[in-house]
């Protein structure tokens, strides 16, 4: 018997009531289930057919076989006997996952982000990015229970705009490219690493593009590893030493005497004639005077892009033996994310100031606590790159080889595809890493032209997909306060994700413009230390 399905063992009375249910509409589950999954949970009904492309032996004929749970028994059947199986994690597993890629190195860009927006401003942003975050991820959860033989956000790209192939090929470039940015992000700071650990060493042929280069390796041969099962090990390992790291961040920001940087003249001018703001640290609760459009967008888009991870979802609930205990790993990981990222980036901005703040922030440390604490830094700096590295290469690799035995067992051909498709990925990470060489720009710009998609527009068009199929969106149906609401919920998503896609964008590039005008950042495939 499936995991999705209910104890004891379904009747036909109760396959009735159920088709009942899901024509009437009542597709929630009972009492407080749908917000934080369990036994109790009831799956609606699917918003279109089993697509033959991505999983095997459907038969849109035969719907009753065509169930969600029905469905899932397939998946595990079909791997049983195989040495390679993918629906292993647990929810325990896929919180350690979860953990790994949202406890990450940007959290110390909260501190610059609240320095731009002001502490108040940024402290209510944070909550509610959260907030949004959390719905959207239980919507997108609710249908993948509905559909669990997708694999990944391409197949939901496909099925939520009436299982159009360009829909699945727009979905799959933008997923791609989401995910290789976030690879390049991280080749980009750990060749920031190794520059700010060497900085006394003036012997290293073309600093950053030599360690860009060794990132690039070590992260590749890191990834090999095929299952979730095995990476939620390391992600466990990684989301610890991070936490250290950003606690140790925050802890010497309090007890240094001075920021890196600090001058005790109120204002001066520096040796190349720029006039520049000392004293103590400025804390502002709102947006200081003259703060412009584009920087104050630019920091609201780096407190989104921490957030939202809805991309890698689908194949984290992909790899689960029982789908329905997924928002029990969603809430443990928000409500840690609101924590720390609050405090993290409130305590380290009101030690730091505006005059003295850089991103990430370990670079207003002084140096003795600046080279420790980003040292615990250096599990996740290779780790989150290596994680979406893998849901690239099993988005490709389990396309390639659909149906095969190459997929489920060791084998040469296997084996060499598998490292084959990471070393591209990883090849192409560096190259963006030396072409966009900065930090808090590289931020904003993946959350704008991807997030908007990934982490609203998508989730606010599924909710009202599942509301027809349940037979009719709600408020239309019954005209009820709460259809209202929802409705009014969703298509707010909708519209701040085109408001991320075009202001966003426009702000992002502005940003990125204004930041080469003023020399602040290096140039294309630089030899010089991009250290901090």
């Amino acid at each position: 018997m499936s995991s999705l399905q209910q104890d004891p063992a379904s009747s036909t009375e109760k396959k009735v009531v159920e088709r009942e249910e899901y024509k009437t509409g009542s597709t929630t589950s009972p009492g407080l289930s749908a917000w934080f999954g369990g036994r109790n949970v009831v799956v609606g009904p699917r918003i279109g057919p089993v697509l033959d492309s991505i999983f095997e032996g459907s038969s849109e004929s035969e719907p009753e076989e065509n169930g969600a749970a029905a469905i899932l028994d397939k998946q595990i059947a079909l791997e049983d006997g195989h040495a390679i199986k993918y629906r292993t994690c647990s929810w325990q597993k896929t919180a350690a996952l979860l953990f790994s890629e949202y406890i990450c190195l940007a959290i110390m860009s909260f501190p610059w982000s609240y320095s731009v927006l002001g502490l108040v401003p940024g402290l209510i942003l944070t909550a509610v990015v959260a907030a949004v975050v959390l719905y959207t991820s239980l919507v997108l959860w609710q249908f993948c229970l509905r559909h669990p033989e997708v694999r990944d956000v391409c197949d939901i790209g496909q099925m939520l705009f009436w299982n159009k192939k360009w829909a699945w090929y727009a979905t799959a470039v933008m997923f791609l490219l989401n995910n290789t940015f976030i690879q390049a992000l991280h080749v980009l700071v750990g060749a920031k690493y190794l520059n700010t650990m060497t900085a006394a060493d003036d012997n290293i042929a073309c600093r950053t593009v030599s360690f860009s280069i060794i990132v690039t390796l070590i992260c590749w041969i890191c990834s090999l590893p095929r299952t979730f099962d095995m990476l939620s090990k390391i992600g466990t390992a990684s989301a610890l030493f991070t936490f250290i790291s950003v606690l140790l961040a925050t802890i010497f920001a309090a007890v240094q005497d001075h920021p890196a940087g600090y001058d005790p003249r109120d204002s001066y001018t520096t040796a190349s004639g720029v006039a520049a703001v000392g004293g103590r640290p400025i804390v502002t609760a709102f947006p200081v005077a003259g703060a412009t459009f584009v920087a104050g967008m630019n920091a609201f888009l780096n407190i989104a892009y921490t957030f939202i991870g809805q991309i890698t979802l689908p194949s984290f609930i992909a790899e689960m033996k029982d789908p329905r205990d997924f928002p029990k790993a969603l809430w443990a990981c928000t409500i840690a994310e609101v924590i720390v990222f609050s405090i993290v980036g409130a305590v380290v901005y009101a030690y730091t100031g505006n005059q003295y703040m850089t991103a990430p922030a370990f670079g207003s440390l002084e140096e003795l606590f600046k080279k420790v604490s980003f040292s615990f830094m250096i599990p996740t700096l290779i780790f989150l790159g290596v994680l979406y590295a893998s849901v690239s290469a099993r988005f490709l690799f389990f396309r390639i080889f659909h149906n095969s035995h190459h997929k489920n067992e060791h084998t040469l051909v296997g084996w060499a595809t598998w490292a084959g498709i990471l070393l591209a990925t990883w090849i192409l990470a560096f190259i963006i890493a030396e072409v966009i060489p900065f930090f808090s720009s590289l931020l904003s710009l993946m959350s704008s032209l991807f997030d908007s998609f990934f982490g609203f527009i998508f989730w606010g068009v599924a909710y009202f997909r599942m509301r027809k199929a349940d037979g009719s969106i709600a408020l239309v149906k019954d005209r009820s306060l709460s259809g209202y609401v929802w409705v009014g919920v969703n298509v707010s998503i909708i519209v701040v994700g085109f408001f991320f896609l075009t202001v966003g964008s426009y702000a992002s590039v502005m940003g990125i413009v204004e930041a080469f005008e003023a020399g602040s950042v290096g140039s294309v495939f630089t030899c010089a230390s991009n250290g901090l």
